[in-house]
């Protein structure tokens, strides 16, 4: 495994932040992206870094992400710290919104897409399990599930439907270089 920036894309309640957990488990070496989101740090769910809006935006006006966004009523941000992270050849795995993929390609060349998807019954069956979501918001979000990733990135399509080790197999392997 080499050094770079592995965006993790895919519907809710595909399993991103579990399958990055268990890779990052398993190999030492492969550093997780804490992102920052404006929902309390009790919300639960994956290991972020709650913060108001106020200081979200104060964050964005002084250059404080090197990606960021908004989805779902909320903002998201990758913090610039990355770079560096990057800059001393570490490999690294982060959860990003379909959306911000291209700015994330233009700020980050060679970086590499792991796509998680599951089934839509799949899909449905943890989110209902997670209990943050009324039915129309699942139902919304499973609508959204098929939207298309935007072209001409590098990407590694992994199904979490099934076991979760064997969706840990496949993304360890899409870590691994490409070989000629």
């Amino acid at each position: 495994m080499t050094g770079g920036l592995f965006a993790v894309v895919g519907p809710s309640g595909a399993g991103k932040d579990t399958l990055m957990e268990a890779v990052a488990a398993r190999r030492p070496e492969v550093r997780l992206v804490q992102r920052v989101i404006t929902r309390p740090s009790s919300a639960g769910g994956e290991a972020f870094e709650g913060v108001t809006e106020e200081d979200f935006a104060a964050r964005v006006a002084a250059g404080g992400f090197a990606l960021h966004w908004r989805a779902h009523g909320l903002g998201y941000g990758v913090p610039v710290s990355v770079a560096s992270d990057l800059a001393a050849g570490r490999m690294m795995l982060c959860n990003l919104s379909r959306a911000v993929l291209p700015d994330a390609a233009e700020r980050f060349p060679g970086m590499r897409v792991l796509h998680v998807t599951a089934r839509p019954e799949v899909l449905a069956g943890r989110l209902a399990a997670r209990g943050r979501e009324s039915a129309g918001d699942i139902a919304a979000r499973l609508t959204r599930a098929g939207y298309p990733l935007p072209g001409g990135l590098r990407v590694t399509e992994i199904d979490n439907s099934g076991a979760l080790e064997e969706a840990v197999a496949q993304m360890l392997a899409a870590l691994q270089p490409a070989r000629a």
